[in-house]
C-alpha cells in the first residue's frame, strides 16, 4: 500500500505543531483547537504548571501545558472548563458544542441469536470486555497525538460513527467507530505514534483486536483483524505496519472498524483525519 498521499497531511500537522509550540501564553491564556461537536476532540494549551478541570474532573496537563478534551456521542451541549494555578482559579469558560444527527436503521425478523448472544458466551464476553477496559486505562504523559493522525487503511467507508441499529425492536449499542471496507489482508498502519496496550487474536464481538495508546488516555482500537503484526508493549510510529484487515468476530464482511476513546468519551476518528483518499 502506498501512503505517500498522506505526506502533505503530515507536513500540515508538523507546521501546526510548530506554531502551536511557539505561541506566546500568559498565565491566564488558554487556546483550544478542534471540533466543538458531539464526538469531537479539542487539543488545549495553557501555561505549563497550570491545572485544568473539565466538567469538575481533573484533566492531565503535560509539561508543555497541553491537554485533551473529548465529547461523547450523546453528551450534553454545555460544558465547563476551569484553569487554576496553585489551587487558585485563574480562568473559567463555558464551552458550547453542536448537536449531531445520527443514522438509525431498523431491522425486523432476525433470529434471536443475531440479536442477543447465547448465555454460553456471556462469561467470555465479560472477560474480554474487562481486558479492553484495562488496556484503555493507561494515562501517560506522552504527547504522541501532537503529530496528528492519518487513515490507518485505504478503502470504502461503509459505516460511520454514531449510527445505530434497532433489531427486532431492540435498540443495540451505537456504532462508535468508522468502518473501512477492504479485502482481507489489506495492510493497516498506525494512524499516530503510540504504545500497544492490547493485541488479542480473537474476541467474541470484535475478532482480532488491537489497541494503541497515544498518551493522555487517548487510544485507537482496531477491530475484526485478520492478523496482528505487533505485540503488547511495542512502541509504534505513525505509518508503521500494525495489522491486516480481516472478517473476524461478529461481522458480515471484511472491513476495519477504527475506534477512538479519550478517557470515558468515545470520539469520532473522522474528525482527526482528512477525507478518505480515493482508492485506485
Amino acid at each position: 500500500m502506498n501512503f505517500l498521499l498522506f505526506d502533505s497531511v503530515r507536513v500540515r500537522y508538523a507546521f501546526f505543531l510548530l506554531l502551536f509550540c511557539l505561541m506566546p501564553f500568559t498565565a491566564a491564556s488558554l487556546t483550544l483547537e478542534g471540533k466543538m461537536i458531539q464526538g469531537g476532540m479539542l487539543v488545549g494549551k495553557t501555561e505549563p504548571g497550570n491545572q485544568v478541570r473539565f466538567n469538575d474532573e481533573s484533566i492531565r496537563v503535560s509539561r508543555e501545558g497541553v491537554f485533551l478534551l473529548g465529547f461523547g456521542r450523546d453528551d450534553g451541549l454545555q460544558h465547563t472548563l476551569e484553569v487554576s494555578r496553585a489551587g487558585k482559579s485563574i480562568e473559567k469558560q463555558q464551552i458550547k458544542i453542536a448537536k449531531r444527527e445520527y443514522q438509525i436503521q431498523k431491522i425486523d425478523g432476525l433470529p434471536p441469536s443475531k440479536v442477543t448472544p447465547p448465555k454460553r458466551d456471556w462469561a467470555r464476553i465479560k472477560k474480554e470486555t474487562a481486558l479492553v477496559k484495562q488496556a484503555r486505562k493507561r494515562n501517560d504523559d506522552r504527547n504522541d497525538f501532537m503529530n496528528g493522525f492519518i487513515w490507518p487503511a485505504k478503502g470504502i467507508i461503509s459505516g460511520v460513527y454514531g449510527s445505530q441499529r434497532i433489531l427486532n425492536d431492540v435498540p443495540k449499542r451505537p456504532h462508535f467507530g468508522v468502518d473501512i471496507a477492504a479485502p482481507v489482508g489489506t495492510l493497516v498502519v498506525a494512524p499516530a505514534d503510540g504504545l500497544v496496550t492490547l493485541a488479542y487474536p480473537d474476541m467474541f464481538y470484535s475478532g482480532g483486536t488491537l489497541i494503541i495508546d497515544h498518551g493522555h488516555q487517548l487510544s485507537s482500537s482496531f477491530l475484526h483483524l485478520h492478523k496482528i503484526l505487533v505485540k503488547e508493549g511495542d512502541r509504534v510510529r505513525q505509518g508503521d505496519p500494525i495489522a491486516e484487515i480481516g472478517a473476524t468476530g461478529r461481522v458480515t464482511g471484511a472491513h476495519l472498524d477504527w475506534r477512538m476513546n479519550l478517557r470515558k468519551a468515545r470520539i469520532d476518528p473522522q474528525f482527526l483525519v482528512p477525507p478518505m483518499p480515493k482508492t485506485e
